[in-house]
């Protein structure tokens, strides 16, 4: 959601600076003319790119089929998502699978 990184915090990664995505966002969007899929890791980004929701990491993940095949919301790659893993075992099972074969036909078209 930024261009920097924000630093750490007691918890992990400090929140995203607010002022990044709305001054950057657009006019790189601008420029990318054939976006075929957006992932969106992570809360900060659910919650900008999904419409500002409020639901659960976990409840937006699992409703991953409502945005696809053009936005797909993941849970932000931490190893502090070990567990969250390991309690949601249908994400490894349903969704990333059927990503792996998005992102292959995304780039096997922006080849032709």
């Amino acid at each position: 959601m930024g261009f920097c990184f924000p630093g750490t915090g007691k918890t992990g990664d400090l929140a995203p600076r607010k002022e990044c995505a709305p001054a950057w966002r657009g006019k790189i969007l601008a420029h990318l003319k054939h976006i075929e899929l957006t992932i969106v890791l992570g809360s900060y980004a659910h919650k900008y790119h999904l419409d500002g929701t409020n639901a659960s990491v976990t409840e937006l993940v699992k409703s991953w089929r409502s945005c696809w095949p053009n936005r797909v919301p993941l849970p932000h790659p931490s190893p502090r998502n070990n567990i969250w893993l390991r309690k949601n075992p249908w994400f490894e099972i349903e969704l990333l699978p059927k990503l792996k074969l998005r992102v292959a036909e995304s780039l096997k078209e922006s080849n032709t």
